[in-house]
């Protein structure tokens, strides 16, 4: 496909029949009026307008490098699938801007309406994200918190130091310090300048016409936020189509069909990271996605949009118990003795609201670290030695499979069991995610003030800054995969999982997001 392609034929491409029989429809004709109009208005105006293609099956050989602004979308969707799956990408602290759904819910009485979702918060405009700080961005070096000042770091036998600089009070250093890599331009790779970090055997898994993706590097230069060593990152983001599905359709007047759940596609985060040093080094690295889920908010049945009637399992039966600054104690407060912590097909918005869920939040909402039980991801490992990169090494091929076979039977091969879950009754959409991370942060948004910044149109927003339709407490499930916070200043860890990254060694940390469906609605 060309990369080049126009939005108008990119809509098309997007919003094509979805057929009975679940094949591909043949036809390239633009989409038919039954189709959510704000779904156009997504591709086809505001920040849509110009933007970048990713690759399908291929990396994207842009003519200039250059020519890349950094609020400029880059575009990765399924080819002629709906319901569909499509992401924007912001080279801009490699920030996922729109999270599109589009759900066929399949009602007779509604004309087969598709409705369409943006299932992550933000304001309207890319460059609102300049201000609106951390919302859907990589965060790094380290996420989380570390406490400012001087630190000595070990691991494997190779020593060093850093002074890492406050920017939450004088006392904590949060998500990579005063610029981290969320204030940061990314660069999209191409055919001529392709990544480095990512081998001949993996790439050759993204060839696929279901497949679409983007890779992005960006170079953190020594002492950067007090961190040292050159650190060189590159972060691949791919949707992989679902397989082989079959629909099931009722006539009027026909008892109603079971209601079978859909696989939308799956999105994939991948992100490694290689020190450049000729001399032994040693540095901290803890990278995540701080994207915010909110999966009914494009619905705009109330004034603002919670997350409160979703419900979350998480894998976990303890949370950190954090001291002052919210900083770790490198204990854990267990799920039987604080049932607030437990999360097993809950609701998010049960139990007392008054002082939440958060062990050093007084307002509304989760604000925790969970240690996760994710026993199956111990045979991918967060770091592989350097002597084993080669072009044959593959890290990914489990990775990126379908989620179902061509005869519609789950796929997964090694990959580890999901470690999240979030739903909605409301909208049918579900959301599961596995890693090889041994932690999640969980936080609900609870520092979101209305008043303060833009909410997205399809959001019920105005989508203008400081209009005062923001974004309130509670209207988002923000779930950060990362190692524990802080791990590299607890013993326990030593040599371990501490969060540290060596000369010789690759970071390999990845996540997968696959997308469900339900139909809300008689069949």
């Amino acid at each position: 496909m060309d990369h080049a392609s126009s939005s108008t034929s990119l809509a098309s491409i997007c919003v094509k029949a979805f057929i009975s029989d679940r094949r591909l429809a043949p036809s390239p004709e633009p989409p038919s009026p039954t189709v959510d109009p704000l779904f156009l208005a997504v591709w086809l105006c505001g920040s849509m307008s110009g933007n970048s293609r990713g690759s399908t099956g291929h990396i994207s050989n842009f003519n200039s490098l250059q020519e890349m602004a950094e609020f400029k979308p880059v575009l990765l969707a399924l080819p002629s699938l709906t319901p569909s799956l499509a992401v924007e990408i912001l080279p801009f602290g490699l920030t996922l801007h729109r999270v599109i759904v589009q759900a066929d819910e399949c009602s007779l009485k509604r004309s087969n309406y598709a409705k369409t979702h943006d299932i992550v918060v933000g304001p309207e405009s890319p460059e609102g994200h300049a201000t609106q700080k951390y919302v859907n961005t990589i965060i790094g070096r380290f996420s989380n918190r570390i406490p400012a000042g001087t630190h000595i770091i070990e691991r494997n036998g190779i020593k060093g130091q850093m002074t890492v600089i406050a920017n939450e009070g004088p006392d904590v250093s949060l998500h990579g310090g005063i610029t981290g890599f969320d204030s940061m331009s990314w660069l999209q790779l191409n055919a001529e300048n392709p990544p480095t970090l990512f081998t001949a055997a993996e790439l050759s898994n993204l060839q696929s016409p279901n497949t679409s993706y983007a890779i992005f590097r960006l170079i953190s230069p020594d002492g950067n936020e007090g961190f040292p060593g050159k650190l060189v990152t590159e972060a691949l983001v791919a949707l992989i189509g679902p397989g082989e599905q079959r629909r099931k359709y009722r006539a009027v007047g026909e008892p109603p069909l079971e209601t079978p759940e859909y696989d939308l596609g799956s999105i994939i985060l991948v992100y490694r990271a290689k020190l450049d040093e000729k001399e032994k080094v040693v540095t901290p690295v803890n990278l995540t996605q701080h994207w915010g889920f909110n999966l009914e908010a494009s619905l705009r049945d109330g004034p603002l949009p919670t997350v409160l009637e979703h419900t979350l399992t998480l894998k976990s039966d303890r949370a950190a118990k954090l001291g002052p600054g919210a900083l770790p104690t490198h204990n854990y407060l267990l799920a039987e003795d604080y049932p607030e912590h437990g999360h097993f097909a809950k609701k998010i918005g049960y139990l007392s609201p008054q002082r939440g869920y958060g062990v050093h939040h007084d307002d509304f909402g989760p604000d925790d670290f969970y240690l996760l039980q994710n026993e199956g991801a111990s045979h991918i490992p967060t770091r592989i030695p350097l002597s084993s990169f080669d072009s044959k090494l593959d890290l990914i091929k489990e990775i990126v499979l379908p989620s179902n076979d061509a005869q519609g039977n789950p796929t997964r091969g090694n990959r580890p069991a999901s470690v999240a879950e979030l739903s909605s009754a409301k909208t049918g959409i579900k959301l599961l995610f596995d890693t090889n991370q041994h932690g999640v942060m969980f936080y609900t948004n609870i520092g979101a003030n209305p008043a303060v910044g833009a909410r997205k149109k399809i959001h019920g927003g105005s989508g203008i800054k400081d209009h005062g339709d923001g974004y309130g407490p509670g209207s988002a499930a923000f779930l950060e995969f990362h190692e524990p916070i802080s791990a590299f200043l607890d013993p326990k860890n030593k040599d371990k999982e501490d969060s540290l990254l060596t000369t010789d060694e690759l970071y390999h940390n990845y996540v997968r997001l696959d997308v469900k469906f339900t139909s809300i609605n008689s069949v």
